[in-house]
C-alpha cells in the first residue's frame, strides 16, 4: 500500500512525495500497519515509499 501512495504523489516530486506519503501513513494507518512495514523488508519498496517509511519511524 506505501507503494501506492507513493506512485499516486510521484508526480509532486521527489521531496513532496516522500513528505506526503510519510504523512499520510501517519495520518491513517493503524498502528499495527505503522508497525508491520517498519518491520518488513524494505527492499520491496520503492524509493519514496522507503524514504517515508524512514521518516514514520523515525518519528515513532
Amino acid at each position: 500500500m506505501a507503494n501506492q501512495i507513493a506512485a499516486n504523489l510521484a508526480a509532486q516530486g521527489r521531496e513532496v512525495a516522500i513528505r506526503e506519503t510519510a504523512q499520510h501513513i501517519i495520518d491513517f494507518w493503524d498502528p499495527r500497519m505503522k508497525a508491520g512495514i517498519a518491520a518488513a523488508d524494505h527492499a520491496q519498496l520503492s524509493e519514496i515509499a522507503r524514504a517515508a517509511v524512514g521518516i514514520v519511524t523515525a518519528k515513532a
